[in-house]
């Protein structure tokens, strides 16, 4: 069984920044993507932002491409979720996920194990 603890959320400004980590309590082996989904009130979860196992393919959605950037440290089992030039449409509760290896890493199906989430509020 795979623990994952979301850390990093907080209130910012509009323009502002956030730093999301996403920490496995294990070593994961095998093909595998780690991904960031967020939900905000009365709405689904979506998909944010994927990276494969090996770091050589990452995926966005069309909403952060270019402003959000996934990166991970696996001796550290750490995923990272850069995020800049927030907007107040990005308001939400993040969540990191990990799956298997997937052909579908949009999708919150392909994903096994979830995190509890981390608060991201930003002011206008």
């Amino acid at each position: 069984q795979v623990q994952l603890v979301e850390s990093g959320g907080g209130l910012v400004e509009a323009g502002g920044s956030l730093r999301l980590s996403c920490t496995a309590s294990a070593r994961t082996v095998g093909r595998y993507v780690t991904g960031w989904f967020r939900q905000a009130p009365g709405k689904e979860r979506r998909f944010v932002a994927a990276i494969s196992w090996s770091g050589s393919s990452t995926y966005y959605s069309d909403s952060v491409k270019g402003r959000f950037t996934i990166s991970g440290d696996n001796a550290k089992n750490t995923v990272y979720l850069q995020m800049n030039s927030l907007k107040p449409e990005d308001t939400a509760v993040y969540y990191c996920a990990l799956s298997g290896n997937t052909n579908t890493p949009a999708s919150p199906d392909s994903y096994k194990y979830w995190g509890q989430g981390t608060q991201v509020t930003v002011s206008s």
